[in-house]
C-alpha cells in the first residue's frame, strides 16, 4: 500500500467512498463512521502536539529572526485572508443578481444531523486546545532564543521527532481510510447532494474562486522564486486532495508539511510557519463564508453594501485566527459576527452553516493550498533579510 503515490491513496478513497455510500447496508457505514470517529478523535489529540512539536523548536532554531518571522507570517495570513473575501464580495455582489434570479430561502437541514452515527466513540480529550498550543509554543520558542543554553531545545528536538514519526507512521497511512469514511456517510446521508444541486452556480462560483485566488498566490509565489506557478501548484495537489477528503487544515498538516518542503521552502521556515499557517490562515473558508452570506442575504432580500460587508471581511480575519482547524470550524466561529455585524436571524444561521459544511472541503483544500504558498512568499523575504546567515544549502530553492 505505501508503495502507491499518497495522491492516488487519497483520490481512490474519495471515488470508494462516494461508490459504496450509494448502496452499501447501513452497517457498513457505521463502521466507516465509528473509523473516522476515532480516527478524529486521535487526529484532535495529536493536533495539539504537532503544533507544539514543531513551531516552538522551530522559533528557537531561528534565533533572533523568530519575531520578524511571526510578524511577517501573520501578517502575510492576514492580508490573504481579507483581500480573498473582498474578492469574494466583489464578486458576488456582480453575478448573484442574475444568478439567483426567482431562487428563493427554502428550509435545509444540517448536513451533520443526516450522517450515520458511530456505533462507539473513545473520548480523546487534548491535553490542550489549540490556541493553548499555540501560544505555550510561541512563548517556549522564544523562551528558549533567550536563555542561552540547549537543554530544553535538545528535549523539544526530540519531541519533533516522536511527532515526526507518529505522522508518518500513523496518521499518514490511515488518513485514506479516514478519507473513504467521511465521502461514503457523506454520500449516504444526500443530504449534502440536495443542497449542492439547489446551490449549483453558487458552489461553482466559490470553486472558481479558490483557483483563482491559487493562481494569484502562487503566481506571486513562483515570481520570487523564479518557478513556474503552476508546477509549484502540481507539487502541492496532495495536500489539496487531503483536505478535500479531511476537512480539516490541522489535520492535513503532515501532508502540507512534507509538499512545502518539496517545493523548496527551507525546513526550519516550513516546520514553524505550516503548522502556524493551518490555524490562522483561511483564504479559502473565508471566500466560502462571504460568498454563501451574500448569497443568504439576496435570497432573503437584504440589501448589502461594501461599506455593511467589509468591516464583516476585516473581523472575519481576525477571527479565523481563533477558528478551530477541523470541519466547520471557521463558519462556528464567524456566527457571532453574522448575527452582530450583517444581521443574521436563527433561519439565516442555519442555513448558511447547511451551505457552508455541504461544501466545506474544497475551501479547506484552497486553505491549505494557499498556506504553501505563503509559506514560499514568508520565505523569499526572510531571506533577503538573512542571506548572510543563512547556509549555501539552504539557499537553493530551486
Amino acid at each position: 500500500m505505501k508503495r502507491i503515490p499518497l495522491l492516488l491513496r487519497i483520490v481512490l478513497a474519495i471515488a470508494l467512498g462516494i461508490v459504496i455510500g450509494q448502496f452499501a447496508p447501513e452497517i457498513v457505514i457505521e463502521l466507516a463512521a465509528t473509523f473516522t470517529g476515532l480516527f478524529g478523535n486521535f487526529l484532535s489529540f495529536v493536533i495539539p502536539l504537532i503544533i507544539l512539536g514543531f513551531i516552538a523548536p522551530g522559533i528557537a532554531s531561528m534565533g533572533k529572526g523568530a519575531g520578524k518571522m511571526l510578524g511577517l507570517t501573520t501578517g502575510l495570513a492576514y492580508a490573504s485572508t481579507v483581500l480573498a473575501g473582498t474578492a469574494a464580495f466583489l464578486f458576488a455582489n456582480n453575478l448573484y443578481p442574475s444568478m439567483l434570479q426567482g431562487q428563493s430561502g427554502g428550509s435545509f437541514a444540517n448536513p451533520e444531523e443526516s450522517l450515520v452515527e458511530a456505533s462507539f466513540s473513545v473520548e480523546m480529550t487534548p491535553i490542550m486546545g489549540v490556541m493553548a498550543a499555540l501560544i505555550l509554543s510561541f512563548l517556549l520558542g522564544v523562551g528558549m532564543t533567550a536563555v542561552k543554553g540547549d537543554s530544553l531545545l535538545n528535549v523539544m528536538n526530540e519531541f519533533r521527532s516522536i511527532i515526526q514519526k507518529v505522522i508518518e507512521n500513523i496518521i499518514i497511512p490511515l488518513l485514506p481510510f479516514h478519507i473513504f469514511g467521511i465521502f461514503a456517510n457523506m454520500t449516504y446521508a444526500g443530504q449534502v447532494g440536495t443542497i449542492l444541486s439547489v446551490f449549483a452556480k453558487v458552489f461553482l462560483m466559490i470553486i472558481a474562486l479558490h483557483l483563482l485566488y491559487l493562481v494569484v498566490v502562487y503566481g506571486m509565489a513562483g515570481s520570487m522564486h523564479r518557478r513556474n506557478p503552476f508546477s509549484l501548484l502540481k507539487i502541492m495537489t496532495p495536500a489539496y486532495f487531503t483536505a478535500l477528503g479531511t476537512q480539516s487544515s490541522a489535520a492535513t498538516i503532515p501532508v502540507t508539511l512534507k509538499h512545502v518542503k518539496k517545493i523548496g521552502v527551507r525546513e526550519r521556515i516550513a516546520d514553524f510557519a505550516v503548522p502556524l499557517l493551518a490555524n490562522v490562515h483561511l483564504a479559502g473558508s473565508t471566500i466560502t463564508i462571504t460568498s454563501c452570506a451574500m448569497a443568504v442575504m439576496y435570497m432573503q432580500g437584504q440589501a448589502t453594501t461594501f461599506a455593511d460587508v467589509f468591516p464583516f471581511i476585516l473581523m472575519v480575519g481576525i477571527t479565523m485566527i481563533a477558528a478551530p482547524g477541523v470541519p466547520g470550524g471557521a463558519v462556528m466561529a464567524a456566527i457571532g459576527l453574522l448575527e452582530s455585524m450583517l444581521g443574521f436571524n436563527s433561519t439565516m444561521v442555519s442555513l448558511i452553516i447547511a451551505l457552508y459544511l455541504a461544501q466545506d472541503s474544497f475551501g479547506t483544500a484552497a486553505n491549505v493550498t494557499g498556506d504553501g504558498a505563503i509559506t514560499a512568499i514568508a520565505d523569499k523575504l526572510m531571506k533577503k533579510g538573512k542571506s548572510k546567515d543563512v547556509p549555501v544549502s539552504d539557499q537553493n530553492v530551486g
